[in-house]
């Protein structure tokens, strides 16, 4: 009875702990003032004693020496503190396209978002590709324009972009005192002091956001179309009943440079945002979302605990990996300071040390309360690198293939054929600081090649492919596939529809897991996707097969089987958004021509146009570039990634297969068995 008490209390105590526990990213477009919003948010907490700068390069979140250099956010940095009896664990995201992958991890793990929008800039290519993944996700999120200090600041144009490019549900909670120089600071729309502002306004103000309100709760709409009052503390209460529920998005407005506002969106962010959900007393379920080397502490694997607890020395099972492994210590990452916590709970977040084999995306204990992942990041570049002096090779791979294991996108390879190590980029201010990584931290100097472009293939056709493994002896393995073409962007499907008398499921299971591994590269040496595989033959033998067999007569199938069919060259599309002054119009709409772009009529509004389509990536490397250069600066253009289309035929890429190809079988066969004489 006394042992059930103590339960029930350690119980409720936790209830109430996760209650007041929110766990929050901060998103943005590069230079929308993420960084600068957090250090605020910081000082004002009481977290830290003095403001930090990006631009001086001593802001809490950018700790790596490449980021106080370079000024922008490279990884993803938490950081916990308190607010009026509130535990915030807040990550700051970096908001350049080249790092998406850390924002892609950092979604995963919180329950709410805020995501700022420069009131100069309007919305972006990264603010809408993180807004739409949000959306996917159904994560609460609060939406705070911000620079209303500056010139060329204009509210009300950036929240009709709001309205259109994001949710029509952003319903302002705050009305901007003034603009550009003359701004001076947030009335409040419900609640909080009487705001100093002419009473007609404010009421203009109170009736708009309301009816937004009633846009989003047939309850609030039958009272408004009744005539009915509805006081400011109901009003409030009910955005943040739809607000945690991901049905209507707070729109807030600030200057975080200088602090207006900032004080505001933390307690809206304690009262429109979720707290975690899930139970300390279920069975562990957590995911890996990070991992970083210290200097003092080793190897750390940053976690968020969905249920369960992980406490000092506790032995965790890796589900995805399948291996257990024990808990040296659990630490509270703040920058470069760490604390020893001991225990970490459901809703928490913590770096654990001790696990040496867990990768980017493990699942520990139980998968069954870890959301999917979100996929936003697809490089679509590789780009060779090479060390200053052959001797320093092993050093140079070694050091990819750690910076790998914590952006699991980058894919390092060293080719021993071509002795010639590569990546997956997602652009050049990557590469950038990949270089200033390997120096600062490995004290390794690499130069980069020039970055070609990520193609894919696709079957042309149906067709079959059979293999015979029976030679030479001990060995037999007889496969044969159904491969059809899939629908674009579906990857691959397999299934198989042998009975196990005649396959046993072991091999079958070794065929499935070597079907992907053969598809890495097709006839012209890029990934083959969209097709659909099935295994509709297979047959072992009792005394000749080996358990490997299947290993090596399953690339020979595929390959046999793709040279039936043939091949289709994919290539990687950008969606794009291009606004110019008027005067350009014409050039623009020649050059997209030119590109190959295909794109709707554009529009003109305000003396300035706009054209929306796809272009392949292929080219338009360096349109960005060349389109401000033409406008002065005028211009501007959005992209996102929208998927992979056929070339056409005229466009010929071809990648040097890497290792023997499976079409040659008896080469092939020789060096599987590693009997292949160099």
């Amino acid at each position: 009875m006394e042992q059930r008490t103590r339960d029930t209390w350690r119980d409720g105590g936790i209830k109430k702990i996760m209650e007041r526990m929110r766990n929050i990213g901060i998103f943005a477009h590069v230079d929308a003032g993420k960084t600068t919003t957090t250090e605020h948010l910081l000082y004002i907490s009481g977290h830290i004693r003095t403001l930090g700068s990006v631009d001086s390069g001593t802001a809490q979140t950018d700790w790596l020496d490449v980021e106080r250099e370079r000024g922008i956010s490279v990884r993803a940095a938490s950081t916990t503190f308190g607010w009026r009896g509130y535990t915030i664990n807040l990550v700051d995201t970096p908001g350049h396209v080249d790092f998406l992958s850390e924002v892609e991890r950092s979604l995963r793990v919180m329950d709410g978002a805020i995501v700022i929008v420069s009131a100069v800039e309007g919305v972006q290519a990264q603010t809408e590709t993180i807004w739409h993944a949000l959306r996917k996700q159904r994560m609460p999120a609060l939406l705070y324009m911000n620079k209303l200090d500056r010139i060329g600041a204009r509210p009300a144009q950036v929240a009709a972009e709001i309205a259109k490019l994001l949710t029509d549900r952003a319903v302002p909670i705050q009305a901007p005192l003034g603009q550009g120089e003359s701004f001076r600071g947030v009335a409040e729309l419900w609640g909080g002091e009487e705001p100093a502002m002419p009473a007609g306004e404010l009421e203009q103000a109170r009736q708009a956001a309301l009816e937004k309100l009633a846009e989003c709760d047939d309850r609030v709409l039958e009272r408004y179309l009744a005539g009915e009052s509805i006081a400011s503390s109901e009003a409030r209460a009910i955005a943040g009943e739809l607000a945690r529920r991901s049905e209507l998005h707070p729109l807030l407005y600030g200057a975080s440079s200088k602090g207006i506002g900032v004080a505001e969106l933390l307690q809206a962010a304690v009262d429109f945002l979720p707290s975690p959900a899930g139970r300390a007393d279920k069975p562990l379920s957590a995911v890996v979302f990070k991992l970083e080397r210290d200097k003092t502490m080793g190897r750390l694997a940053f976690v968020r605990v969905y249920d369960g607890s992980i406490r000092n020395r506790d032995t965790v099972r890796n589900f995805t990996g399948g291996t257990e492994e024990k808990v040296t210590q659990i630490r509270l990452i703040d920058g470069r300071k760490h604390e020893d916590a001991g225990i970490v709970e459901a809703g928490g977040i913590a770096a654990l040390c001790g696990l040496q084999h867990a990768r980017v995306g493990d699942v520990l204990g139980v998968p069954d309360a870890v959301p999917p992942a979100q996929h936003l990041a697809l490089p679509l570049l590789t780009v060779q690198v090479k060390a200053a002096s052959d001797a320093l090779y092993p050093a140079l791979t070694a050091a990819l293939q750690e910076l790998s294991e914590e952006d699991p996108h980058l894919d390092a390879q060293w080719l021993a054929e071509e002795r010639g190590l590569h990546l997956k980029v997602m652009g050049n201010i990557q590469l950038e600081i990949i270089a200033n990584l390997l120096q600062s931290r490995f004290g390794l100097t690499a130069t980069f090649g020039q970055p070609s472009i990520i193609y894919k293939e696709t079957p042309s056709r149906a067709g079959y492919g059979f293999i015979a493994y029976t030679m030479p002896k001990p060995c037999w393995a007889i496969l044969r596939f159904a491969i059809e073409p899939g629908e674009r962007g579906s990857g691959l499907r397999y299934r198989s529809l042998v009975r196990t008398d005649d396959l046993l499921a072991q091999y079958q299971n070794e065929v499935e897991r070597r079907v992907p591994e053969a598809l890495l590269q097709g006839l012209r040496g890029w990934e083959v996707t969209d097709l659909a595989v099935t295994l509709v033959e297979g047959q072992h033998h009792v005394w000749h097969t080996h358990p490997l067999d299947f290993a090596v007569a399953t690339p020979m199938g595929i390959m046999q089987g793709l040279a039936e069919t043939g091949t289709t060259l994919l290539e990687p599309l950008l969606h794009f958004r291009i606004a110019v002054p008027e005067e350009y119009g014409g050039k623009v709409l020649a050059e997209l021509a030119q590109m190959r772009a295909t794109f709707e009529p554009p529009s003109v509004a305000g003396g300035r146009l706009t054209v929306e389509g796809t272009m392949p990536a292929a080219t338009s490397l360096e349109y960005p570039v060349k389109l401000s250069s033409q406008t002065g600066g005028r211009g501007t253009i959005a992209t996102s990634f929208a998927g992979y289309a056929p070339a056409p035929p005229d466009v010929q890429a071809e990648r040097q297969r890497r290792g023997v190809n499976p079409l040659d079988q008896a080469k092939y066969i020789l060096s599987a068995r590693k009997a292949l004489s160099v």
